[in-house]
């Protein structure tokens, strides 16, 4: 993504570019990248419940009043720390009006309706007025903004004394397969992410930062860093093989000449939705990776 336009959503990994509703296996459309995010959700359940009760944990003392969810996606974030701050305001900006369409549609189910506000922005054009933050939560957003130095520093201008920032990222993307799939060459999805991380990488060059040094840079005091391990073997969740092809769908969006002719052969056969080898079948799966959250002060 080069284009500001496909910039801060809150997405699963490399392919948020990961990012109409509800299709089934992630093509290049609203519907597909919703369906990944609401997969990412649902399958890395346990996941986000860890990171977000910890950020509750955290600034519990801080008594947050008003939040911000920076790239709210389909709200998986924004409407877990309405949650777990049912006294507080919370504010979930995305770029996409159809992601934020849907965030309240939850928000309206859930009761949420009358304290959390979504607002459409591109982050990377200007800064909303958003009043005084207590508490900003940005998951798999930052690497997808422009400058993300001017964003922290636009966070912590709004940001009051005390005030914290809860950043959610990975140092690598997720693996989904056994090494031995009965299919292709061995080392088939190493090769896979480092051939489409690389272009990954010239689009998004802060993908895989270290963040508590770029927090730092920012003018924040980073207080804590958590690590949550993902490893899912098997994976229980029934709609895990859904978003493993969801996952490879979008990791492969226009990048698939970067991969030798061999592994080009073995993706199509596991994104082949009717194939023996799809992933849709859900077999051979073993989901496992790390996401780091990095907390931060101001002041």
């Amino acid at each position: 993504m080069t284009s500001s336009s496909h910039h801060q959503h809150a997405h699963p990994e490399q392919h948020h570019p990961e990012p109409g509703h509800q299709h089934e296996h992630g093509q290049d459309s609203a519907g597909g990248f919703t369906d990944l995010l609401d997969l990412d959700a649902e399958v890395l359940h346990d996941y986000w419940t860890a990171a977000l009760d910890w950020v509750r944990d955290a600034a519990a003392a801080a008594h947050p009043a008003r939040l911000l969810d920076l790239g709210a996606g389909t709200g998986t974030g924004a409407i877990g720390l309405a949650g777990r701050f049912p006294a507080a305001e919370v504010t979930a900006v995305d770029i996409e009006s159809d992601l934020l369409r849907l965030l309240r549609d939850r928000a309206g189910v859930l009761g949420l309706a009358p304290r959390l506000h979504a607002v459409e922005a591109d982050l990377d054009v200007g800064w909303p007025d958003f009043g005084v933050l207590d508490l900003t939560w940005a998951s798999m957003s930052l690497h997808h903004m422009a400058d993300p130095a001017a964003v922290l520093r636009e966070v912590l201008a709004a940001t009051r004394d005390g005030g914290l920032i809860a950043v959610a990222e990975f140092p690598e993307p997720l693996r989904f397969l056994r090494t031995d799939l009965g299919i292709g060459k061995p080392g088939f999805e190493e090769r896979v992410i480092t051939a489409l991380g690389r272009a990954h990488a010239e689009e998004m060059p802060t993908l895989g930062s270290d963040w508590a040094p770029r927090l730092a840079d920012a003018g924040w005091q980073v207080t804590a860093e958590h690590e949550f391990p993902v490893n899912l073997d098997p994976p229980a969740h029934p709609k895990a093989g859904r978003y493993a092809h969801a996952w490879f769908s979008r990791l492969a969006q226009g990048h698939t000449d970067r991969l030798e002719p061999a592994d080009r052969e073995t993706l199509a056969a596991l994104l082949d939705d009717d194939g023996p080898q799809s992933l849709l079948r859900g077999a051979g799966l073993r989901i496992r990776g790390l996401r780091t959250v990095t907390l931060a002060r101001r002041g």
